[in-house]
């Protein structure tokens, strides 16, 4: 059974390091509770399976910190696809940026400011390339002055567009 977590949820699960965390005993039968549309369109709910795949979830700070920490590396030019794979922790693994963008794996959008942690697309080579929206009209990516960087989303031609940001 899929179970929604708000923010704080996955906050706090991440806050212990995926340590064990007490929680309240399951409701019982007759207590039951639609899943909302508001519910459903929270950007910081996770949708998961488990507690367990709750404390895996990164989140779209986790995945700003990856490349952050990382400013200045050069190890994974000509990986953009590989550097925000592993940003998220994702476990879906695409072959290109542009397969990325392609595939069925999140909406694609083409207007609007990409959310934090968004999966930002360039049509810039027949590979495409992606990085990471700071939320503000800024992105993570490789190849920022040939390494890992920030810089204003135009900072790369060709915009395609954007795809939430996960780890699954």
């Amino acid at each position: 059974m899929r179970s929604i977590y708000p923010a704080a949820a996955l906050s706090a699960a991440l806050l212990f390091g995926g340590a064990t965390v007490a929680t309240a005993a399951p409701a019982p039968a007759d207590v039951y509770a639609e899943v909302t549309a508001a519910d459903v369109a929270d950007p910081g709910a996770v949708i998961v399976d488990s507690p367990a795949e709750l404390a895996a979830a990164r989140t779209a700070a986790q995945a700003i910190a990856w490349y952050s920490s990382r400013t200045g590396s050069t190890a994974y030019q000509g990986y953009c696809e590989k550097a925000a794979r592993l940003s998220w922790d994702r476990v879906t693994h695409h072959p290109s940026a542009i397969e990325h963008w392609q595939s069925s794996d999140g909406a694609r959008h083409t207007t609007g400011t990409p959310p934090k942690g968004a999966f930002v697309f360039w049509n810039i080579s027949a590979y495409g390339h992606v990085g990471i929206a700071d939320g503000s009209g800024g992105v993570w990516a490789t190849s920022v002055n040939g390494a890992i960087g920030h810089a204003r989303q135009g900072y790369f031609s060709n915009y395609l567009g954007w795809k939430p940001g996960n780890s699954n």
